[in-house]
């Protein structure tokens, strides 16, 4: 989608011809809350001088290069009054000559983005009790296995009762041993056994994070305060909008979102503050984008030079924000921001790409994460929340891009109506300490931080071998009484709302250790031209036939399925899809969203889903879509779809080797992709 208007005396033809000519296709919808901007982007060869010349000729200001973008600058509009446009006929014909140095235009627009942290409890209803089972192996109670550490030495161990003496430590349920009689963090009892992330063995075995970077993408960080300032890293930290090296946030409104998602990655242990982050050894930085409370206005061009800054150095990227979750966008990253993504899993850590962690979102049941095409791309993880009672809290999304889950706050009153929530500790302003954070915003770098545990014992790590292991090791134990977990045909289990379930750190490590690397990926495409009409209460079913065995496009081990669509409809959010793999494996892609009511349907959208993940994709997929919402008028066209199918030839090794990963003793059905239960 090219997003262009000629605010400058060009030939409206000439620069549509331009676009047209150098700009790719986008997954970039515009929402209702997008504002024209006097700033272009260009790529322009010859350096900045040329680059600087250019833009005064054409009555805008060199403001500099666009960070991590090769030959590609700022162009802002001049307003000295004696910079005078000149006639169109003279800069068609500038233009025209520069052509063949002037590589890439694009006007940038100014697109709200929103936190995912702040929770209402208002009015909401009670969460009852949820008898959980024990996971199918007990923590490590000694050091058996010390000589696995990093430097083999059993004196990596502890064995004291209260590991960390941290004034908060005990209000973090979520990364407690089991709980075996009263404490004195909320209300919790053995009838919730095991609701821990898993984390305290890999600490005894010396594996805390140390030399993992991990930028967090968000408001801002408050790095002087005393549980982040021996962990903090400069090298790793920007501010966006002020262009320097200083990320601290404005005190002026609400900004200590990214200070309360770092202090969860990376609190200093035993230094009795605050708490203790997950990966307490890991290094942490923070990348300035958002600003005040709820929305932030940016642009492409700062998406894309926040998620790529320092790729070289930065190992993990979260970001807990996102288009706004009301059930009516739909959104994602621009052409720029696109760009930065593709090139952070080409070249970030050296090759074996960049980690992206992305918070789902907190639309609830009336939004569908899909829409979201941060969530929806093949290059994040999306991570959902889950209470302390293993339920979908009220605030979470569903959708088939879902990865996995890790803990937040309820959003309820506790099912003993004697806590109003149970949130997640960590750093806050001021030097303070909070037991409040909470949302998807508070899931996501839980998860970046068990991500860096993973990366420190095993540092060659891909970021597909990273979503590899999170699918294998999830858990559904705890959190499988709400709503159908899909069993596909390669044994993989999958919730919309859960992803491959809750992470599991010490399996996800232990099973990373002596990991081998997947085969590289392939990309299978199939088309269906559509032109069908779509009325309501009738299903239209789009067929597919893959055979994607040729060289180049063969798969044996499906990853990652996007959908692209076009679609125009008189009502967009009546709209549901569904998909049926060739194995049979039934996926909801789009649920309907009774909020959305716009007229512009889908244009070139890519929906995404991991829930056939490890099937053989040869064979007849089927796209249901229908409309069973209404109202009865409802009428459309169904265009032109494209199946995309991206996976290895060949079967990645851990398939290969079942007898290995049962030691793991996952609380799954596994077939490991060949059909053998144990």
């Amino acid at each position: 989608m090219t997003r262009t208007t000629c605010n400058f005396s060009l030939s409206c033809a000439l620069v549509i011809t331009l676009l047209a000519v150098i700009f790719p296709a986008s997954n970039f919808i515009a929402d209702a809350d997008v504002s024209h901007h006097e700033e272009w982007v260009v790529e322009i060869l010859g350096g900045s001088q040329v680059a600087s010349l250019l833009a005064a000729q054409f009555g805008y200001r060199h403001y500099g290069p666009v960070l991590g973008f090769k030959d590609t600058y700022i162009w802002l509009k001049d307003d000295n009054p004696s910079q005078k446009k000149r006639g169109t006929s003279g800069l068609t014909k500038a233009l025209n000559a520069n052509f063949k140095i002037i590589r890439r235009m694009d006007q940038q627009k100014i697109v709200k983005r929103y936190k995912r942290d702040y929770i209402s409890l208002a009015d909401l209803e009670f969460e009852k009790p949820l008898t959980r089972e024990k996971r199918s192996f007990e923590y490590l109670n000694t050091c058996k296995f010390a000589s696995n550490a990093v430097d083999g030495k059993e004196e990596n161990c502890i064995g004291h009762k209260r590991m960390f003496n941290d004034e908060l430590w005990d209000h973090q349920w979520y990364m407690l041993p089991p709980v075996k009689e009263k404490t004195n963090y909320g209300s919790l009892t053995t009838a919730l056994p095991e609701i821990d992330l898993n984390v305290l063995s890999l600490y005894r075995l010396g594996i805390t994070g140390r030399g993992v970077r991990i930028a967090v993408v968000d408001d801002g960080l408050e790095h002087t305060h005393d549980d982040l300032r021996n962990n903090y890293d400069p090298s790793i930290s920007y501010d966006i909008s002020d262009r320097d090296n200083d990320p601290s946030p404005s005190y002026k409104g609400e900004n200590s979102h990214g200070t309360r998602c770092a202090g969860e990655i990376a609190m200093e242990a035993n230094n009795r503050k605050c708490g203790v982050g997950i990966a307490y050894d890991a290094s942490i930085g923070g990348i300035k984008l958002l600003d005040e409370r709820g929305s932030s206005m940016i642009t492409d061009r700062m998406e894309a030079e926040a998620l790529g800054y320092k790729l070289e150095l930065v190992d993990i990227y979260t970001s807990s924000w996102g288009p706004q979750d009301n059930g009516k966008n739909l959104a994602g990253p621009g052409i720029l921001a696109t760009r930065s993504l593709e090139r952070g899993i080409k070249e970030g850590r050296n090759g074996k790409g960049s980690i992206y962690v992305w918070a789902s979102g907190n639309g609830g049941p009336e939004d569908d994460c899909g829409c979201d095409g941060y969530v929806g791309s093949i290059y994040t993880v999306a991570i959902a929340s889950a209470t302390l009672t293993g339920l979908s809290p009220y605030y979470g999304e569903g959708c088939s891009a879902m990865f996995a889950t890790t803990y937040s706050g309820t959003g309820k009153i506790a099912w003993d109506n004697t806590v109003r929530d149970n949130p997640i500790v960590t750093t806050d302003l001021n030097n303070t300490c909070t037991i409040k954070h909470s949302g998807t915003s508070a899931s996501a770098p839980l998860a970046a931080g068990i991500l860096a545990l993973a990366l420190q014992a095993n540092g060659n790590l891909t970021w597909r071998d990273v979503q590899h292991l999170i699918a294998l090791t999830s858990e559904y134990f705890g959190i499988s009484s709400r709503g159908t977990w899909i069993l596909n045909a390669a044994g993989f289990l999958y919730h919309r709302n859960f992803g491959f379930g809750l992470m599991n750190a010490y399996a996800l490590v232990k099973a990373s250790r002596d990991w081998v690397t997947v085969p590289e990926k392939t990309v299978c495409k199939v088309h269906n031209n559509g032109n069908i009409r779509l009325v309501y209460k009738k299903t239209i079913g789009l067929l597919f036939n893959a055979v994607c065995r040729t060289p180049g496009s063969e798969i044996m081990f499906l990853e990652h399925v996007e959908i692209e669509t076009n679609i125009k409809y008189s009502r967009r959010g009546a709209l549901e899809i569904n998909l049926t793999s060739p194995s049979g494996t039934e996926v909801q892609i789009l649920n309907s969203r009774r909020d959305d009511n716009s007229t512009e349907g889908f244009k070139k959208w890519k929906f995404m889903s991991v829930a056939t993940w490890g099937e053989d994709p040869y064979g007849r997929w089927t796209l249901w879509i229908s409309d069973t919402v209404g109202p009865e008028q409802n009428t459309g066209i169904i265009g032109p779809f494209t199946l995309i199918l991206h996976g290895t030839a060949q079967i990645p090794a851990y398939c290969k080797n079942p007898n290995k990963f049962r030691s793991l003793k996952i609380p799954k059905t596994f077939k490991f992709c060949s059909g053998e239960d144990y």
